[in-house]
């Protein structure tokens, strides 16, 4: 009998250790992942002419897989370290440049020395694709901020939830916590084609 309690409290407090390895492995996740809300999609639209352009000089980067498999990924304590290391090199690797001409001066440009969100943006979902995320969960949104003016951010969605790397805040956060009216988002199974985005937020089902 006492043989069976000694089991048996042995095999609880592995599975404590192990739990508590794996929370602290994801120290810095933000507490509201647990809502799991992720991003639905409402109409298709057209993409930026800045990303067609985009296309043209980056192919690889726009590439559709052959078949789509698969939705969105595991938040595993590998992945977590991944956005936040990418998050955290891109932002501070390029050096913040305002584009002042506006659509004629706006091109999209990975990992330059100096750029705007769209550099960023677009950098960001680079190193995540080096690093072998899927493509289906790496997707370039247009919002507007607060002051009017539009801004490109990288969403990455997973079982958790729909998070955003931005180059305005050091923090990753759930798309619906970010403090912008949203435009339109790359779709999943189609790179090359957007959609606009539904004003409502629903529950995710892993």
């Amino acid at each position: 009998m006492n043989r069976i309690i000694t089991v048996a409290a042995i095999a609880i407090v592995a599975g404590f250790s192990v739990l508590q390895s794996a929370s602290a492995g994801l120290v810095g996740m933000p507490i509201s992942l647990r809502s799991a809300l992720r991003i639905k999609f409402e109409t298709p639209t057209l993409p930026p002419m800045a990303y067609t352009m985009f296309c043209l000089h980056y192919s690889s980067e726009c590439r559709q897989a052959p078949i789509f498999r698969g939705g969105p990924v595991s938040l595993t304590e590998a992945r977590w370290a991944d956005l936040t290391e990418v998050n955290q090199a891109v932002n501070r690797s390029i050096a913040p440049e305002r584009n002042e001409l506006g659509l004629v001066g706006e091109s999209w440009v990975i990992n330059p020395d100096r750029g705007d969100c769209n550099d960023y943006a677009v950098s960001k979902r680079h190193e995540l694709l080096k690093r072998g995320w899927p493509a289906r969960v790496l997707l370039l949104s247009e919002v507007v901020v607060n002051s009017g003016e539009h801004h490109l951010i990288l969403v990455v969605r997973t079982k958790s939830g729909d998070l955003v790397l931005d180059n305005m805040t050091p923090q990753i956060k759930p798309w619906s916590r970010v403090p912008y009216r949203w435009v339109r988002i790359q779709m999943p199974n189609k790179p090359k084609y957007w959609s606009t985005v539904a004003s409502r937020v629903y529950q995710a089902r892993g």
